[in-house]
């Protein structure tokens, strides 16, 4: 079974901030105990007003139990125009251009 990379970004009027990180730390730990998930990587643009984040899943049911579960999730935090996107990881090319995969 393939790896899956999702990627979700949202616009968001909450900039970057020591304080959005400590309110946002419990939800991070909830998001670590994802069955499936391997890592996530948080993004923010400040620029743009975007936030979201980049995961690698075990596989695709992961995944999509995941981004039900999250998008339910951004949805009662009042956030709209999610946009998620599903990806099967090329695990050999990847690795070549050091990407750390389990």
């Amino acid at each position: 079974m393939p790896l899956m990379l999702l990627q979700i970004d949202f616009k968001t009027d909450r900039p970057p901030s020591k304080k959005n990180t400590d309110d946002l730390t419990q939800l991070a730990q909830v998001i670590a105990n994802t069955p499936g998930l391997i890592w996530k990587i948080w993004t923010e643009n400040p620029t743009t007003q975007e936030a979201g984040g980049i995961y690698l899943f075990e596989d695709e049911a992961s995944l999509d139990t995941y981004l039900e579960i999250h998008t339910n999730r951004l949805s009662q935090m009042g956030i709209s125009n999610i946009n998620a996107k599903k990806f099967q990881v090329n695990t050999r090319l990847s690795e070549i251009t050091k990407a750390i995969l389990p």
